[in-house]
């Protein structure tokens, strides 16, 4: 069985922690709680995480920070950040946020389905992004396995039907992101669909 995603919440009130759980409930995820910048940079060096929700004001290392320094980490770079913050933050916070690498940034008192949904698509990306990482080392696997000069038909033919499988699924995906009008989900997207094309290309060109 594939194993859960996992989403950092970072935030140092326990009552925002609660509300976070309870919003993603009903997703089929693993949250992680971090109270602090530095806690969530410790579970991070341990952890894959799909998304990491982050509150922009806590005490010690801010948002900001943290994400600087995730960002500057090779192994957690490419973690998508949505920021989170109080409505009447400074007029340059969002700016700041995109700054430091966020895909997203909402500001409390959020809409739980909005936010929800936005997790909800960029977990259906890291797992996709992560079945597609396992196909292509599957693929190089059983091709160096078979003897020069083999027929590769079938295994050609088995790994084709996963990297279909993969497209259908991104295409659901691409509707939930078209429909939401939300620039860094498709921008998400878009990305995706190029490595999946990349990998079609090589099936069509070995086949």
């Amino acid at each position: 069985m594939p194993e859960r995603a996992k989403v950092l919440l970072v935030d140092d009130r326990e009552e925002n922690l609660i509300a976070l759980e309870a919003i993603l409930s009903s997703l089929d995820v693993v949250p992680i709680r971090a109270r602090s910048g530095e806690e969530a940079l410790k579970a991070l060096l341990s952890t894959d995480f799909a998304l990491i929700l982050l509150d922009v004001r806590m005490p010690g290392m801010d948002g900001f920070e943290t994400a600087a320094h995730i960002k500057r980490r090779e192994r957690t770079r490419n973690i998508p950040i949505i920021f989170l913050t109080v409505v009447d933050s400074a007029p340059d916070y969002a700016f700041r946020g995109y700054a430091a690498g966020a895909v997203d940034y909402l500001t409390k008192p959020f809409d739980p389905w909005v936010l929800r949904a936005k997790v909800a698509v960029f977990v259906e990306l890291y797992t996709m992004n992560r079945r597609l990482t396992e196909q292509a080392a599957l693929l190089r696997e059983r091709l160096s396995n078979e003897l020069p000069g083999g027929d590769h038909t079938s295994v050609l033919a088995e790994l084709s039907g996963r990297v279909t499988a993969v497209e259908d699924e991104l295409r659901r995906v691409r509707d939930l992101a078209d429909k939401s009008g939300d620039a860094p989900l498709n921008g998400a997207v878009d990305e995706l669909s190029e490595r999946v094309a990349h990998l079609r290309a090589g099936f069509d060109a070995l086949g």
